[in-house]
Order: structure tokens, then sequence, then C-alpha cells
């Protein structure tokens, strides 16, 4: 086993950095991990006349309540962040490194835009 594939959970010597993964992370989990749950959350359990649009959360949330929400949310922040780590930092792809905590900080904000629409519109 090479050096690079042991280490794989660093990202020392791979042509990333800490600070940037970490505020690439921050702004995802702002966004998607916060800005939606929050959003979400308000929109479920707050209101009498919106509910939840994705077939997949409404099915979590009416099956196991909060925390069914939470743990798929969680289940697609962890996914993400090991294909960031994984992909990005063994094949050195900034698309899979980058990728990932791009995509969940777009749809995070469309998603939470779209909520705070309905909720204050």
């Amino acid at each position: 086993m090479s050096t690079a594939r042991a280490n794989w959970l660093t990202l020392e010597g791979s042509s990333f950095s800490v600070d940037g993964f970490s505020r690439m992370w921050l702004v995802a989990t702002a966004t998607y991990g916060v800005g939606d749950v929050v959003t979400t959350i308000a929109m479920v359990y707050f209101t009498t006349t919106l509910t939840e649009a994705n077939p997949v959360i409404r099915l979590a949330i009416e099956t196991f309540g909060g925390g069914g929400f939470l743990g798929l949310k969680l289940l697609v922040l962890y996914a993400c962040i090991g294909i960031s780590l994984w992909g990005g930092v063994l094949d050195d792809d900034p698309v899979l490194f980058y990728g990932p905590p791009a995509v969940l900080t777009v749809f995070g904000v469309v998603v939470t835009g779209m909520n705070l629409g309905l909720l204050f519109g």
C-alpha cells in the first residue's frame, strides 16, 4: 500500500489546502445543512398549509419524524464529504474535491430561498 493511500484522510502532500476545504464545507453546511433544515422544519412543523415536496424526505419525516429528516441530511453531507476526500485527494481531482460542497451550496441556497418564499410569500 502506498503512502498516499495510507494517509488519504489528510490533505498533507496533496495539492489542496486545509483552509480551502474548511471554507467550502462551512458554506455548504450553512446553506444545505442549516438553512434548508431550519426552513423545512419551520414549514413542516409550524405551518398548517405547507408540506415537504420531496417524497423521500416526506416519507422519512412521516416514518421517523424530525430524526429521519436530519438522518437523511447527515447521510448526504457525509457521503459528499467522503467523495470530496476520497475521490478528490486520492485522484488529485479538483472537480471531485470542490464539486460536492459547491453543488450542496448551490442546492442549499436555492432550496432555502424557495422555502423562505413559501413561508413569507
